[in-house]
């Protein structure tokens, strides 16, 4: 027993349990750190319209789906309503937000028309429009704060932050 009269656990009980959890946690933000650290890598890469590619350009959509088939093996589809609605992936919170989830705004009169990456701190990254390039924006602002639609989260990226179901 301890000095505060409460018994501690037997460490031989308790150790493989909280050793495999912090592994998994261990391993969930080493998959979002290098999913953003890939997504970091195109910072300036010129936005192109219909672009999937680093060498011509990307438009919002091609970005995420490349830099998730890249560094996660997850080949989303090309539209970013497509990838809001896509099979496997969970709704999250806003409050729930983790680096690495994809987060949806309304910028063209339509849901989910824009899509990005939470990097995390309220920041993401994403191909903005045309005549500019890959960058990180603050979604605070209130352009981005007006137009959000919500996120999605693949279990793969952060299999143990909060989800909600749809």
């Amino acid at each position: 027993m301890s000095s505060t009269g409460v018994r501690a656990a037997p460490e031989d009980a308790a150790d493989p349990i909280l050793r495999f959890l912090g592994q998994q946690t261990q391993k969930a933000s080493e998959t979002a750190s290098d999913l953003i650290m890939s997504a970091m890598n195109f910072l300036g890469v010129r936005y192109r319209f219909g672009g999937t590619s680093e060498e011509t350009g990307f438009d919002c959509s091609g970005f995420t789906r490349h830099v998730f088939e890249n560094s996660v093996g997850l080949l989303l589809p090309r539209r970013a309503s497509e990838q809001a609605e896509a099979a496997g992936l969970l709704t999250v919170r806003k409050e729930d937000l983790k680096p690495g989830d994809l987060v949806f705004f309304n910028t063209m009169r339509r849901a989910f028309s824009h899509v990005g990456i939470y990097v995390g701190d309220g920041k993401f990254i994403h191909a903005p429009r045309t005549g500019s390039s890959i960058r990180v924006d603050d979604m605070n602002q209130s352009y981005w704060t007006n137009r959000f639609d919500g996120a999605r989260r693949a279990p793969q990226v952060n299999p143990d932050a909060p989800v909600v179901l749809r």
